[in-house]
């Protein structure tokens, strides 16, 4: 695979979304390895639009999210649903933008440098499996646009992980 394209000064992110999702789509395709996907997902989303933290979460038993493959600082390892803006995207299973962190309520500061967020579960038969997180250090770092792409993305590992 070729280096992925990253935002340039002046660059439109929808742009970039829309050359990355066929990328994404190849990468992906070539394993069936979940872990491996996962982390080339967010090295890719991390490279391209420099999030201050991309990555995912897994749930590994009855209301319960597990750190899985991340690009960024030290994160938190366990969080359960309904706790912070992890929690509740994975408990409501629909995604989560939050404009100010601060704002949040029950927010988990895992890092200090994390002003903004969205969420996007991905949810099969009715269940939260995981979820991607992504952080940026600015506020309002999100907009509908990245839901939709992001939602986009999360849908490509559902289709093929989780749809037999």
């Amino acid at each position: 695979m070729t280096e992925t394209l990253s935002i340039t000064e002046g660059g439109n992110k929808e742009d970039t979304y829309r050359a990355l999702l066929p990328q994404i789509e190849a990468v992906i395709a070539g394993t069936d390895d979940l872990i491996a996907n996962l982390a080339n997902v967010a090295a890719i989303l991390k490279q391209a639009f420099g999030f201050h933290w991309v990555g995912f979460y897994r749930t590994t038993g009855p209301g319960m999210l597990t750190l899985g493959p991340f690009q960024g600082p030290l994160a938190c390892v366990f969080i359960p649903f309904g706790k912070g803006v992890c929690g509740t995207a994975a408990q409501d299973r629909k995604t989560v933008l939050v404009p100010d962190v601060e704002t949040f309520p029950g927010h988990i500061a895992c890092s200090s440098l994390s002003k903004s967020e969205i969420v996007v579960p991905l949810v099969h038969r009715g269940q939260t499996q995981l979820i991607l997180d992504i952080d940026s250090a600015e506020p309002d770092g999100f907009d509908a646009a990245d839901q939709t792409w992001l939602e986009k993305i999360v849908a490509l590992i559902a289709r093929q992980h989780f749809c037999t």
